[in-house]
């Protein structure tokens, strides 16, 4: 039986960071549905990715019908680059994991772009806007994190530093990065996920320079940032989105602490 989505929280009509976390729960459920259809293989992913970027359009549609729209799954309409705010969003963000049951290390990302906001470079502010609400659930965990009641990141509680990589295309770089921190590598799947994880003290920073797109770090970066986390492009300069060219290759969230050197260490290196 398909999920009818629930009605929103009624502060959800004026309020962007409750309606991003109920939009990703919404479509975390479908997704959860959607595993137990017995798919597998590209069946399964590609019936996920259609579930759930269906169900966020038509509920952004519905709930936010003068917004533009800007998904993994869609057509880039570029009416986004003069529209006042842009939903970007990743319906299925690590559709592989998704596809191999139980793994848990898959994401919904939805984010929210609005001209004329900024919080300065050091926050990583866009040049013509910035990014003023998200929020990434991880729906086989039953958890959501998000920009309207950011998550409080605890103390490290390991003795040595723990970098997030990819499990299929880790950096070549992040190697003798982990060498200069004396760092473990902890791969996992989602760049949500990943991003997340430095928030929950799973691991202390997340590099990535193997290629991605605006969706695949938006709604990470928004609750990161809300966090207090770092976040930058690798060579230190903002992330900036609602491009017209919607690649952003590469980013480092970490903890405050551990920027400088992670940043210093990436000038002193080829890592391209």
């Amino acid at each position: 039986m398909t999920h009818e989505p629930s009605q929103p929280p009624a502060s959800a009509a004026t309020d962007d960071h409750v309606l991003a976390a109920w939009l990703a729960e919404e479509a975390g459920r479908r997704l959860l549905e959607v595993r137990e259809e017995g798919l597998v293989d590209r069946e399964l992913k590609d019936a996920g990715d259609a579930a759930a970027h269906e169900l966020l359009v038509a509920l952004l549609a519905e709930h936010r019908p003068h917004d533009a729209v800007l998904s993994e799954e869609g057509k880039d309409d570029k009416v986004r680059l003069t529209s006042q705010r842009v939903w970007i969003i990743d319906p299925l963000d690590g559709t592989r994991e998704f596809s191999e049951p139980p793994r848990e290390d898959w994401a919904v990302h939805v984010a929210l772009w609005e001209r004329g906001a900024g919080a300065g470079a050091g926050a990583g502010a866009g040049g013509e806007g910035d990014l003023v609400a998200g929020a990434v659930a991880q729906p086989a965990l039953g958890e959501t994190f998000t920009t309207g009641a950011p998550p409080v990141v605890p103390l490290s509680t390991s003795e040595s530093v723990r970098i997030a990589v990819s499990r299929s295309r880790p950096p070549q770089f992040v190697h003798g990065l982990a060498r200069e921190l004396d760092a473990q590598l902890v791969a996992m799947g989602s760049a949500g996920v990943k991003v997340l994880s430095v928030a929950r003290d799973v691991t202390d920073a997340y590099v990535h320079a193997g290629g991605q797109y605006e969706w695949d770090s938006a709604a990470p970066v928004a609750v990161a940032r809300a966090a207090g986390l770092f976040t930058s492009r690798i060579d230190g300069t903002p992330l900036r989105y609602n491009q017209d060219d919607v690649y952003l290759p590469d980013l480092v969230v970490c903890r405050p602490e551990l920027a400088d050197r992670i940043l210093a260490w990436i000038s002193d290196n080829d890592v391209r």
